[in-house]
Order: structure tokens, then sequence, then C-alpha cells
């Protein structure tokens, strides 16, 4: 007898790996053509579909970026520029709304997005430069707002740590969301600038069922590492908050209030919520993670889905993507209002004080000199699948 967490009976090429989110390589928007295996009569293809199914190891592009500001034009969205040190994540949440921009380098959103991560490596020294810029005028900032700033590769590579070096040097305001417990790495840089108004962390936390997180978000932290991840924080004397996203209906919606108040009694003083979103090249990994895992309640997720999107799988359109429309979309919003005011959580980001901010000298001749030596190709090496001990 099939439970909920039992794959569907589908074929091989579609099983589920250990340890990640997508089952294959899912073509991109862009690609031209469409390739289908050939079944010769030797048994070719039964064979190549098996070697597929090895354990696909991660993957590190080491990238050395032109720019690594962000501008950000929605006003649904409360900052104004981020920063992703990588493009990919290991974490493999089978929901997240950054798997098509791997599109754009010519790799798949599905398996590519989460064993083919690209490292900015020269993060730190890009942002020296922009705060140098004579035109730039500090604004807010979020620290991996599209990938995780904190994915396993953070602890060999540390990009991150060198960034909010930077930001601390110059006295800049940022904020954070993340899913890991590598954040407490760092706490020595985040305490001193939280006390002064100049850092605040969201921790995402999308359920508290150990076997839900490890089926859509295989390679994060386990909820209760989180919840100790916010009690840390908070106890450091760091704003911290909660983000329960993406809120997916029938799946994790029933947990709201259970998660806000676990949150809540572990230190959190705000939280926010977003519902899920299907862009493009998700939309379809999303469907097939459902009918593997949840066969029995996939066409109701997604009716429900259409339901609070206009009668679409997605609805891009700003002021409506982030909480959809109609009646359940109306009673999610009431539910989260509610919970947060019994709670005591405030719904309103931290405000930071972006007056501190001091512009860094001109970089040296020397240091620029550097810089144009500094290879345009990305070198590509390969690691292990970072299969410790996971943020």
């Amino acid at each position: 007898m099939r439970t909920a967490h039992t794959p569907a009976a589908v074929p091989l090429r579609f099983m589920p790996y250990k340890g990640r989110g997508a089952s294959g390589h899912i073509a991109s928007r862009f690609e031209a053509l469409d390739r289908e295996g050939f079944d010769d009569g030797w048994g070719t293809l039964a064979q190549a579909a098996l070697q597929e199914r090895a354990a696909p190891r991660t993957q590190l592009i080491e990238q050395h970026a032109r720019t690594i500001l962000s501008g950000n034009d929605s006003p649904d969205i409360p900052f104004d520029l981020s920063i992703n040190p990588y493009r990919g994540c290991e974490h493999g949440c089978i929901y997240c709304f950054a798997r098509p921009t791997h599109s754009y380098l010519d790799f798949s959103p599905g398996l590519d997005f989460e064993t083919r991560i690209v490292a900015k490596t020269n993060a730190a020294e890009k942002l020296h430069e922009a705060f140098a810029s004579p035109g730039y005028e500090p604004a807010l900032l979020s620290l991996g707002s599209a990938t995780d700033a904190y994915q396993p590769a953070e602890r060999q590579l540390r990009i991150t740590r060198g960034l909010i070096e930077v930001l601390s040097e110059h006295r800049h305001a940022f904020s954070i969301v993340t899913k890991s417990a590598g954040i407490e790495r760092d706490l020595d840089l985040i305490a001193p600038m939280a006390a002064q108004r100049l850092a605040a962390v969201y921790v995402s936390i999308t359920t508290l069922d150990v076997k839900l997180a490890r089926l859509m978000e295989p390679r994060a932290a386990a909820p209760a590492r989180r919840l100790r991840t916010i009690e840390t924080l908070a106890r450091a004397g760091v704003p911290v908050g909660v983000s329960v996203s993406p809120l997916i209906p029938l799946l994790n919606e029933p947990e709201l209030e259970r998660i806000l108040e676990a949150a809540r009694d572990a230190g959190a003083s705000r939280a926010f919520s977003v519902l899920l979103r299907l862009p493009w090249e998700v939309n379809p990994l999303f469907q097939q993670w459902l009918q593997q895992h949840f066969p029995q309640r996939a066409a109701h997720v997604m009716a429900r889905m259409r339901e609070l999107r206009g009668g679409r799988d997605n609805d891009a359109r700003f002021g409506r993507r982030m909480r959809g429309q109609g009646v359940w979309a109306e009673l999610l919003s009431q539910r989260l209002h509610k919970a947060c005011a019994r709670l005591g959580l405030n719904r309103q980001p931290l405000e930071l004080d972006l007056t501190q901010f001091r512009r860094p000298a001109a970089p040296a001749r020397q240091a620029a000199a550097v810089r144009r030596g500094a290879p345009a190709s990305a070198l590509t090496t390969q690691l292990d699948n970072l299969q410790g001990e996971l943020f």
C-alpha cells in the first residue's frame, strides 16, 4: 500500500535521486532541440538509463563576476539591491523560483541547478569596487535573495563571509534569508552589526515535518536545526524573523500557524510568507515531483493553485505573484495576520540604518592591475558530493 511519502510508479528516468530535489535534466526553455532515447533492440536504452541513475556529483564552477549588485524594480520585494554569491543551489528545493535562471547558462533548471553551482569568487572585491564608485548611494540590500548564500559550498569557499566583511568594514546595512545553520559561523561579524541596526536575518522554515522537508529541500538543514539557528541568532542579539515560504496549498499550508508559533518560541520577532510561484520550468518540475511523492493529492494541490492564480498555474504580475488572488488568497492572508497578531510577530521588515555607510577610498593601482589580470573564463573543478553534515 502506497503512503503519502512513497514515490508513484514512474519510469526509471523520472525516479528521484537520493539527496536531490529534481529527478533529471529537464530541458530549458531556450533549447532548440528535444532529445528522446531510442531502443535499438540490444538493451542499450535500459543500460543508459541505469548509468544515468548513478548519484550525480556536485560540480563547482568558479566565476569572476563583472558586477555583483543587482537592482530590484519589483514593488513586491522590500529591498532595492541584492547580491547572490552563488548561482544554483545544492539545497535542491524543488519549488525554487530561481531554477529558471540556470537556463541562461545553458544548464538545466532541473538537476543541473542543484549539481552545477557557479561561485562568484571575486564577489567581495567587486562589492568593494561598487561601494567606492562616486555614484553609489546606500540602499536596502539583501544577501542571497535568489539562492542560499550559506549553501554547502560556502563552508569551503567563504564567499559570503568575504561579502559580510566588506559590508562590516564600510558599515553598510543588509538583510539575509537562509535555511542554513551555516550563518552561525559568521555571528562574530553579524552580531556587532545588528547591535548598530545594520543587519537582520530571516530563517526560512517551510515545514516542521522532517519527511516532507527531506523531500522538498533534500540538502537543507532539518526543521529543528533551523529553529535552533533562530534561537542562536536571537540570543546573540540579532533581529531574526521567520519566512514561511513558499506556502503550498494542502501540503505545508496547514502548518502555517504551528510554524509561526515554533519560530516565535525559538526567538523570532518577525514573520512573512509568500505563496508558491511556478515560473517557467519550475511548473513542470514541481508537478512531476507532486506526482512522484503525493499522487493522491497532486490534482487537488494544482486545482487550489489555479484558484489562487486566476485559473492559471502561475501569475507573474506585480501585486499578485506573491500572495495570489480570490477567496483562498484572502483566507491565507487573514490566517497569517491573525496568527502574527496573536503571537506578537511583526510583519514589517526591520528598519535598518543606511546613514552609517562609509565610502571606501579609491582602490590602489596595484589592486586594479591584479583585477585586470584576472581570468575572464570560468575555471571548472570537480568536488565531492559534500554529503557530510549539512548546514
